[in-house]
């Protein structure tokens, strides 16, 4: 009997590249030549044919090697991977990038999420293993920390509090999680309420991590403390070296010589109330050119610090380390010592001081028709504040602006009309955002918490100051001179497309490929002037802005609409500025104390300069946190109204109307429901509910917490959020009063936790 043949096995198909690259994308874990080859059950000759088709395809770009023998598709991430910390965005969310990337495009967005309960936070440059997961949204991963990799974690600052005998350390920034334990032998004879620095120590058990006090910064319980706190949070230096505070106290008054006389010109100051320098002051009259009637004649004169400070001597040095003054609401930390700042740098009434001038000539439509820059020998004739110009201007003069109404006070406002004619003209940014002040008593105590008032006479001085630095900035092109020019880009592409994205939500046109000018804004925010979507949308589109920074390569300043620009109007506390007066002296021989031959290396002095800035707002921003935190300690439980300023993946940003105290709504306690973060449109929105948290949206909420060391708020949304009919979803009520001074009724509190406990079971 014949044995019938045996049946041939029928080779599988070979993968083509798509299906290659489909099976990667998809795959779980890690896939090399071995897993592909089972996957498609591929036979030996097949797998040879294999191993070329991935040769083709990592030379052809379309793989990379992951590590070992996985391949990752070019451009995409793998579902684990080495991560380095680079930041935060715009709000507060903490973002990374992958240590390794092969792709020729910019890497994806990666936010990471809140680390596990106990575990510190994640600052700029720490690496982790993350495990990385799509959002959903093009681009854009989720990363969770699987485990620290060579962390090295710098010095923490915080509080010392003693319990029970037992040494603790209450960290002062607020992305940390949890307190340390200081071990007796560890404290640095420190005492409780003691501002310390302490070194983290490696522990290799649960709970709580200890530390060891390595510096010791003062008493931190007083309310002097909160400012105490930003500036060593930040790096904020605060002393001077010896060398420069013995030439500061060396300096005397300066000799006329070859300056000009302008002791006899009206010149005043005008400032804030509670300003500390005064480093600029005005003078306008008629221009008596027949050619330019209508036309004005401005001086704008700025403290010589140049005269005082040279290149590479004792304050150089401390002024560049430095490189602004920083404002809190109970000090200054100045960029120069005092016998400079508040002394002879200060343009005080009635005292000789050396100056750099302005002389200007505009139009009776506001544009600049020419100018020059002298060195000149003044004295302020008065020292005004914006609320004395405008009571004056407006008929009600006091003692001190009665003899100077008609001479000094009303060609101030004449001149500031012109200009304000060419502001309109040329279509500057106008956002409309409340500036807020904290009041501190004699105590250092929070008194109160408003709002600053908004006068033409503050316009009146911005307006002498543009003019003034514009012309700045053209004498030194003219004179072929290095200039620090104040830069600020147009918008990004990225972020001109989320605002088209979210103008379309909320029913405002934007035609896409238009020239997009500072105007184009203004014309956006005039459609929706007096609306309910009015702060939403200048919210919006402030966070569309690029940030401005210093920069010897001029593109021009995209929010002032201008084509050139610089800072020439405050040496005092800007370094960049008194590089700018050096420039100039330099340019036009006013004398000594110009540019170093060769000058600095401005691009990196700029670069340098621009992160010094940043530092300053942020310790700024954090002061104002922690005093506005303070004053709200004792009002927990209280109702406020407010609105949202934020919305993220984890929550909801708020902003109290009343005191402008910044809180969050963690999302957990939004309600037994998935919310969807949606980027594009600055939203939270409820899955099962339909309920939607907007941007700019107005809520009721309830103070939670409030911790004056952190300067952190956690509150919970008792009324706002639209809903969109899907679900009936009943808001929480409240009985407590409204306001500052409102307390929460007995077991509010504690019904909310009850509350929550409900929902987790639900969950459950």
């Amino acid at each position: 009997m014949t044995k019938k043949p045996k049946k041939q096995k029928r080779k599988a198909p070979f993968p083509s590249k798509d299906e290659i690259l489909k099976y990667i994308d998809e795959s779980p874990s890690g896939v090399g030549k071995r897993e592909i080859a089972r996957a498609f059950k591929l036979d030996v000759d097949q797998k040879l044919r294999l191993k070329k088709l991935l040769r083709e395809m990592k030379n052809e770009g379309l793989l990379g090697a992951r590590g070992g023998r996985s391949l990752n598709i070019t451009g995409k991430l793998p579902p684990v991977g080495v991560l380095i910390i680079s930041g935060t965005d715009t709000d507060g969310e903490v973002l990374a990038r992958p240590q390794n990337w092969d792709g020729e495009d910019e890497p994806p967005t990666i936010y990471m999420a809140p680390e596990r309960r106990g575990q510190p936070a994640l600052g700029p440059g720490d690496r982790v293993l993350a495990k990385l997961t799509k959002t959903g949204e093009d681009n854009v991963y989720e990363g969770r920390t699987i485990r620290r990799i060579g962390q090295t974690q710098p010095p923490v600052m915080g509080l010392l509090k003693v319990v029970d005998g037992q040494a603790m350390l209450k960290p002062t920034d607020r992305r940390a999680r949890g307190d340390y334990l200081i071990a007796p032998a560890d404290t640095l004879d420190a005492a409780d309420g003691d501002l310390v620095r302490a070194e983290v120590l490696p522990s290799k058990r649960l709970g709580l991590r200890h530390a060891r006090i390595i510096e010791r910064l003062g008493d931190g319980e007083g309310a002097a403390s909160i400012s105490l706190i930003a500036v060593h949070d930040h790096g904020i230096p605060t002393e001077f070296s010896p060398a420069s505070l013995q030439q500061a106290d060396a300096a005397g008054p300066a000799k006329l010589g070859k300056r000009e006389d302008l002791r006899k010109t009206p010149l005043v100051t005008i400032d804030g109330a509670d300003a500390r320098d005064f480093d600029d002051a005005v003078f306008a009259e008629p221009d008596p050119d027949s050619n330019n009637k209508g036309g004005w004649h401005l001086i704008v004169a700025i403290a010589d610090v140049a005269n005082y400070v040279r290149p590479g001597d004792a304050l150089d040095t401390d002024a560049i380390e430095r490189g602004n003054s920083v404002y809190f609401p109970d000090r200054v930390v100045p960029m120069l010592p005092e016998a400079l700042s508040n002394g002879w740098c200060s343009l005080k009434p009635n005292e000789e001081r050396p100056c750099l001038a302005a002389h200007m000539w505009i139009g009776a439509d506001g544009h600049l028709r020419r100018h020059t820059f002298v060195r000149g020998l003044m004295k302020s004739h008065a020292r005004l504040t914006y609320e004395q110009a405008q009571a004056a201007r407006d008929g009600n003069p006091d003692d001190t602006t009665r003899p100077l109404l008609e001479t000094v006070i009303a060609p101030l406002y004449g001149a500031y009309d012109a200009l304000n004619k060419a502001r309109h003209e040329r279509g500057v940014l106008e956002l409309e955002l409340p500036e807020r002040r904290i009041v501190i008593d004699d105590d250092g105590k929070v008194e109160r918490v408003e709002l600053r008032d908004r006068f033409d006479s503050h316009k009146l001085i911005e307006e002498f100051m543009i003019a003034a630095n514009v012309a700045a900035a053209e004498t030194l092109e003219k004179k072929r001179q290095p200039c620090m020019y104040r830069i600020h880009d147009e918008p990004s592409m990225e972020k001109m497309e989320g605002l088209h994205q979210f103008l379309d939500s909320v029913q405002v046109p934007l035609a896409k490929g238009q020239v997009i000018r500072a105007s184009t804004f203004n014309r956006i925010l005039e459609r929706v002037r007096d609306t309910s979507s009015a702060e939403l949308v200048n919210q919006v589109v402030l966070r569309s802005q690029s940030q401005a920074e210093y920069n010897p390569d001029n593109i021009g300043h995209f929010g002032l609409a201008l084509r050139r620009y610089c800072h020439f109007t405050s040496p005092i506390r800007r370094y960049a500025d008194l590089l700018v007066h050096r420039a100039l002296i330099r340019g036009l021989g006013l004398g000594d104390g110009g540019l170093q031959d060769p000058p600095p290396e401005f691009a990196k002095v700029g670069e340098t300069l621009s992160g010094l800035e940043r530092r300053a707002s942020g310790a700024e921003r954090s002061c104002v946190d922690r005093y506005t935190a303070s004053f709200l300690a004792d009002k927990v439980g209280s109702v406020f109204d407010g609105r949202i300023n934020g919305v993220t993946r984890f929550g909801l940003f708020i902003t109290l109307t009343d005191s402008g105290g910044d809180g969050l709504v963690p999302i957990r306690s939004l309600g037994d429901d998935y919310y969807v973060h949606d980027e594009a449109r600055h939203t939270l929105k409820g899955r099962r509910t339909g309920t939607t948290y907007r941007l700019g949206e107005s809520v009721e909420v309830m103070l939670m917490e409030a911790d004056p060391i952190t300067g952190s708020m956690i509150m919970q949304i008792l009324g706002g959020g639209e809903t969109d009919g899907t679900s009936a979803k009943s808001k929480p009520k409240s009985k407590a009063k409204k306001g500052s001074d409102s307390k929460s009724r007995p077991g509010h509190k504690s019904k909310s936790r009850a509350g929550r406990r409900k929902a987790a079971k639900r969950k459950k």
